[in-house]
């Protein structure tokens, strides 16, 4: 299967466009404010209704979770925080999709994945870092071996060209199978926030000639 690629932490209206304009299936907004990234544009530009809007959060209350999704016409919620899976059941009844976010280094026990299974529809798995996200550094792939669940995931840190022969060789292993989409962030900033559209643009491409051959 063809991974779908999310790009993230997008904050400057035109760049939005110009992105967009690359067609991408989801593109991110971070609203957190301590991210260098933090998206408080007064309202999100509009984009084609074919690319999914994710807002990422971090230990964020009900009521603002439940605002923003409304204003901006959010169509998945990122949760990367310490979020309780009591939390997530919340957002679900409130009718709203889900990535839960957990940062993965050699000491990670996927089992404590478990109860977010039922109430969350997609896990993301980033690299531990000092920040939740947007660290610039990837883990070592070989540990989702030890990946125990159906359940897709979004592939996450320190994606850039450098890796793309790595991605390739990955996407070709068991360890991939759940691998629903690539997520790629800091490595094809210019700025914080602000991404470069040929280097994306180059991704892509490469990206689109991976063939899984499991």
């Amino acid at each position: 299967m063809q991974p779908k690629l999310k790009i993230c932490g997008m904050k400057d209206p035109e760049n939005i466009q110009e992105v967009a304009a690359l067609s991408p299936d989801f593109l991110g907004f971070i609203f957190w404010e301590p991210s260098q990234r933090f998206c408080d544009l007064k309202v999100l530009p509009e984009v084609p209704k074919t690319i999914q809007k994710v807002g990422v959060f971090v230990n964020p209350g009900l009521m603002e979770v439940f605002l923003t999704a409304k204003k901006e016409q959010l169509d998945y919620i990122q949760l990367h925080g310490k979020e309780k899976p009591e939390f997530c059941k919340k957002l679900k009844k409130l009718n709203l999709k889900i990535i839960k976010a957990f940062s993965v280094d050699e000491a990670f026990d996927f089992k404590i994945m478990k109860k977010y299974s039922d109430v969350v529809d997609y896990f993301l798995l980033d690299t531990k870092g000092k920040n939740p996200g947007g660290n610039g550094v990837t883990f070592d792939w070989n540990l989702l071996e030890q990946y125990p669940y159906d359940k897709p995931y979004f592939l996450s840190g320190g994606i850039g060209l450098e890796q793309v022969n790595q991605l390739e060789v990955f996407l070709k292993t068991k360890a991939s199978q759940h691998c629903f989409a690539i997520d790629i962030n800091s490595r094809f900033e210019t700025a914080p926030g602000i991404k470069n559209t040929a280097q994306l643009k180059q991704f892509q491409q490469q990206i689109n000639t991976f063939k899984n051959e499991i």
